[in-house]
């Protein structure tokens, strides 16, 4: 398994220019944790003392107000991170993650994690940058969800979710169920279905078993 840490370690776009006997090091640090489907990995509030490889499975990333309605901030899978934020800080958890699958983590502690990042201070400003990139991404979703329609902040979410390009068409992979989606735009499920209902019914989208296909460009407004 920790060849499994080490290749998942590699796969992060921060330690991928880190040579692979200092990745090694910190690989053999990590601590494998199971969670079942729905378990609670870390919640918001909650003590920052470790960081979370995702080894297998996915996770969302939510946080949710006094009234406990919830946000969705991202969908993570196999190859991502969390929990940095408040392990480099100090501060407690700013959001809660929890597992949407099967979900096997590999964790790495505070102390650990910071004695490596001084071991390698290249790791440093390749950590700051994809930071930066973070903070940027998410300030833009709060744009769009203060600015857009529902049905743009659907289209938003769903660009930004297609990271694979097959002949020239935008694919989600492992697509998201209408209530993730809905949450991530923060709208009702209802609202999304028929929302995707139409974009199906114009052929701008296709369903294909676990994946979805942006065949054509969605219009502006709906």
């Amino acid at each position: 398994m920790q060849q499994e840490v080490f290749s998942c370690l590699k796969r992060i776009s921060f330690l991928a220019r880190i040579p692979d006997a200092a990745v090694a090091c910190l690989a053999a640090k990590a601590k494998l944790l199971k969670f079942p489907k729905q378990a609670v990995i870390i919640s918001e509030g909650d003590e920052g003392n470790s960081l979370h490889v995702i080894i297998s499975g996915k996770v969302r990333v939510y946080t949710s107000d006094e009234k406990s309605k919830e946000i969705t901030l991202m969908v993570q899978e196999a190859g991502s991170y969390f929990g940095e934020l408040a392990l480099l800080c100090g501060e407690p958890r700013s959001a809660s993650v929890e597992a949407l699958d099967k979900t096997v983590c590999g964790v790495i502690s505070r102390d650990d994690f910071k004695t490596w990042l001084e071991s390698n201070p290249e790791a440093v400003a390749e950590l700051l940058r994809e930071l930066s990139e973070k903070i940027m991404v998410l300030t833009e979703r709060v744009k769009q969800m203060a600015l857009s329609n529902v049905y743009g902040r659907t289209i938003k979410v769903l660009q930004d979710m297609a990271s694979h390009q097959e002949n020239g068409v935008s694919v989600i992979p492992n697509r998201p169920t209408q209530q993730e989606l809905a949450n991530m735009v923060g709208s009702s499920r209802e609202m999304i279905n028929k929302i995707m209902k139409e974009l199906t019914k114009g052929g701008y989208i296709v369903v294909q078993d676990k994946s979805l296909r942006i065949e054509n460009k969605p219009p502006a407004n709906w």
